[in-house]
């Protein structure tokens, strides 16, 4: 029999601070979404609301060869327009994305108390935490959502504190990622018309991150969102999704595939991985790419898994607008800040949108 919770607090003592997550709570035996989960009616996804789209993969294997300017081309509009394309060919092998979705699930598959020992408060590492929706404090509405965080810091910490269910292969992803993740960051940073030293490229993406997110099956998924709207923090983010979909993105301008303001389903292609541009990209750029607002579905038949890498540049970067890209389009956008402060903002506030880049903009852009 399901357990009862007379009131909210109750609820979110099971969930956030005893670390159940929305597992513990479907698996408690739940027949329906509890009232703290329902998002408000303009918030919720519903599939007829959102146009399905598989963007045609852009074949990494071609840069470098003949039809190298052609990719760079298909790499910098997807960016301009969209802010998310799907790459293939791309260094990291099949097998691997599938042993990753195994892994993830074989996490999450655990005991509470099993992945509690990751919880922010409790965890044996500051760069390992194991949570539940975005920002639970702050939200009106909890997201359909639980996730392991994976800090990077060296190949031997992560060994010695990722927990042992994915930490092999979650580090091989990073590492196997992380040299396309450097060559698009050049391509896109080239394409601006501008020329930057190589430690200052190695250092847009300073700071790198795995995350696991596991969205169970729900009861009633058009009342909730396993993510709300948001866009990504850093520069590059990169995203494994499994075969069941869900990831809608925001067009902020008329492309063949939609409409400005519509939602478009990122619909899965085997093998493939999806780039995302974020927050820094489009500060560093001055606004030529977009860091694009997506949100994600639930599902009432199977539970779902992501898992993406986040780059970012390291707290205490001073982050703004390009100069030469400034002096190209004759106005900045946005001012320099320390990237520690905009992580303050960001992980400070429920999702909103792209509401997050507000604290970067100048008031006369």
């Amino acid at each position: 029999m399901a357990p009862s919770f007379k009131d909210g607090k109750s609820l979110f003592e099971f969930v956030v601070r005893d670390g159940n997550g929305v597992k513990g709570l479907v698996d408690s035996g739940i027949s329906k979404v509890p009232d703290q989960y329902i998002q408000p009616q303009q918030e919720r996804i519903e599939n007829q609301n959102g146009i399905s789209h598989e963007l045609p993969p852009i074949d990494l294997s071609k840069l470098d060869g003949p039809n190298h300017d052609q990719v760079v081309e298909e790499i910098a509009s997807a960016a301009e327009k969209l802010g998310f394309f799907q790459v293939v060919n791309h260094g990291v092998p099949v097998e691997l994305l599938e042993s990753l979705k195994d892994a993830a699930h074989k996490f999450f598959a655990q005991p509470p108390e099993k992945k509690a020992i990751y919880c922010k408060d409790v965890s044996p590492s500051p760069n390992v935490k194991y949570g539940t929706s975005f920002a639970p404090e702050k939200e009106r509405a909890l997201e359909w959502k639980d996730y392991i965080s994976m800090m990077y810091t060296n190949d031997a910490d992560a060994l010695n504190h990722w927990p042992k269910e994915c930490k092999e292969v979650a580090l091989e992803f990073l590492n196997k990622s992380i040299k396309m993740v450097r060559k698009l960051v050049e391509i896109l940073i080239g394409k601006l018309g501008v020329t930057v030293e190589d430690s200052r490229i190695d250092a847009f993406i300073g700071s790198k991150m795995v995350n696991m997110n596991f969205y169970p099956a729900c009861p009633n998924p058009d009342l909730t969102v396993g993510v709300g709207r948001h866009s990504d923090m850093g520069t590059l983010t990169v995203l494994l999704q499994d075969g069941i979909g869900g990831l809608y993105v925001k067009v902020e301008e008329d492309i063949d595939a939609g409409k400005k303001g519509d939602w478009m389903e990122i619909s899965p292609i085997p093998g493939a991985l999806v780039i995302n541009v974020g927050d820094t990209l489009q500060i560093l750029s001055n606004g030529r790419y977009k860091s694009a607002e997506h949100r994600v579905r639930t599902t009432s038949t199977q539970s779902r898994v992501s898992i993406p890498i986040f780059t970012i540049p390291k707290p205490t970067e001073k982050i703004g607008p390009l100069p030469q890209v400034v002096e190209i389009d004759g106005v900045a956008r946005y001012r320099e800040f320390v990237l520690q402060d905009y992580m303050n903002n960001f992980f400070g506030n429920a999702h909103d949108g792209k509401k997050s880049l507000d604290f970067a903009k100048l008031d006369s852009a």
